[in-house]
């Protein structure tokens, strides 16, 4: 890894997908600072894999002004954080973690935020619904972060969100979907400091400028997504840990809104007893006062001390599902990261997450043991505290087969509790998904009429998720497929 550090969150949310299995919702993770983005997204493809490139991948904007059928893109209003269920001796230990290490494990010397008020700017070509989608993140951090940061009309900010294409950012990294640089606003600035300490967030004291690059032709969820765990590291952590299954700051990607947890970690990032150039030992001596302070319920929770994440596991689970290996080396490589989290006797989401990678890379050729995987990877997260999104996508899973073998009504129960945690959790792709399997659900048991408007409905969610009309209608027939009663009939 070069020492020239910036955050980047990899491909390949709408980039293709690897050979081989069947492909399903599989979760991307952060690369060069965190593994992100390399492992394929949590959307779920049921049907044939088919790889997209980038010169063959409809943009949105492409789709803007166009006529379709189809009804409006729908938005999230009203945020539901979920307040964290952590304790306080954890969080502290998560803090130090995530504060002072970069995902590569180099240490850093002391703590770096901004201080003073925090100024953010949008340049480039922003898509439509990136504004929105901003001001809502933004209020967020002000009332549940207490952070003060606000837009700016200004021509230098401290924060520059730049939107631009993907092939801008692949120009520069290949595999990037967005990243974040420290010390510059823009990509020309990037450009001729991209290979000096200027952008190493080892050099960096106080954050003084801070540029994020999005993708301006991405569905409006990658954008949001991307935003989200960007400016969260443009201003706060500058690791990852598998460790949290309740947060963006977590190699699996299963959380791509900033959680309840997360605010906390940013709310004691820029609390007031704390301040750049702080040692860890500094950081963490002020620590028990301040989470005692703002999480006081944190306090009479026994922790739970997981085991930190071996390097083994992280690099067996990135060659699993991540680009450049065989469908047989994957295989494989799934094959030790359950063996690992086996042998250390996890009984936390990472062992959930592994029989998940199972079901994922075995679903084509023995689907009967696939979704032995799926279920055991399901009972493992229904015992783990603080795992309801992770059984929200299982469910896509086994919803699936339920319809698959015609077995609606099983379906069913699978997907009514699913459906409100993916709203909740604000994932349109995830909630389309589980709205398009309800309706398939729905018609195998006779409640025709009742299938077509939640599939109608589930549009609006779709375009959000998927982006153009051509990713919707694809969506649409890959899960009409598993109807056995209609195949591969085509509804829009």
């Amino acid at each position: 890894m070069s020492q020239i550090q910036v955050s980047v969150a990899h491909c390949a949310r709408s980039s293709g997908c690897v050979q081989g299995p069947a492909p399903l919702f599989v979760p991307p993770t952060r690369g060069a600072r965190r593994l992100r983005r390399l492992i394929l997204p949590f959307y779920l493809f049921l049907g044939a894999c088919m790889p997209v490139s980038p010169e063959d991948t409809a943009t949105r904007a492409a789709t803007i002004g166009v006529e379709s059928k189809m009804p409006g893109v729908k938005v999230f209003s009203v945020p539901r954080p979920v307040a964290t269920r952590a304790s306080n001796i954890d969080i502290a230990r998560d803090f130090g973690d995530l504060a002072f290490q970069l995902e590569s494990g180099r240490a850093l010397s002391s703590l770096t935020r901004f201080e003073g008020p925090i100024s953010v700017r949008v340049t480039g070509r922003v898509p439509a619904t990136l504004a929105t989608d901003l001001n809502r993140l933004l209020h967020r951090l002000r009332t549940e972060a207490d952070i003060d940061i606000a837009l700016t009309g200004a021509g230098s900010a401290d924060v520059t969100v730049n939107a631009v294409t993907r092939s801008d950012i692949r120009k520069y990294l290949p595999q990037a979907a967005c990243f974040v640089v420290p010390n510059v606003s823009t990509l020309d600035e990037y450009r001729a400091a991209r290979r000096t300490r200027a952008v190493n967030w080892t050099g960096v004291t106080t954050r003084e400028r801070v540029a994020i690059f999005l993708p301006n032709d991405a569905s409006p969820q990658e954008v949001r997504d991307c935003l989200h765990e960007e400016l969260a590291q443009a201003i706060g952590p500058l690791n990852d840990l598998y460790r949290l299954p309740e947060s963006v700051f977590n190699d699996d990607n299963v959380h791509t809104v900033l959680t309840g947890y997360d605010m906390l970690i940013l709310r004691i990032y820029y609390d007031d007893a704390l301040h750049s150039g702080m040692s860890r030992a500094q950081v963490a001596d002020r620590l028990p006062a301040i989470l005692s302070r703002l999480n006081p319920q944190g306090d009479g929770l026994g922790p739970r001390n997981l085991d930190p994440t071996p390097r083994q596991w992280i690099d067996a689970v990135q060659e699993a599902l991540g680009p450049g290996a065989g469908a047989s080396a994957r295989l494989r490589a799934a094959k030790r990261a359950l063996d690992i989290a086996s042998a250390l006797g996890w009984t936390d989401h990472r062992r959930g997450f592994s029989h998940y990678v199972m079901g994922r890379l075995l679903q084509s050729s023995d689907p009967r043991a696939a979704h032995d995987h799926f279920m055991q990877a399901d009972r493992v997260f229904a015992a783990a505290p603080g795992t309801e999104l992770h059984r929200a996508y299982t469910a896509s899973q086994l919803a699936a087969h339920e319809v698959s073998v015609n077995n609606p009504d099983r379906a069913l129960d699978i997907l009514r509790p699913a459906l409100d945690v993916a709203a909740r959790y604000e994932n349109a792709a995830l909630l389309s998904t589980l709205m398009l399997l309800r309706a398939e659900a729905l018609e195998l048991t006779g409640r025709v009429s009742e299938g077509r408007e939640v599939r109608m409905d589930s549009l609006g969610w779709a375009r959000y998720g998927f982006g153009p009309d051509w990713a919707v209608r694809a969506k649409l027939r890959e899960i009409g497929a598993l109807n056995p009663l209609t195949g591969s009939r085509s509804r829009i």
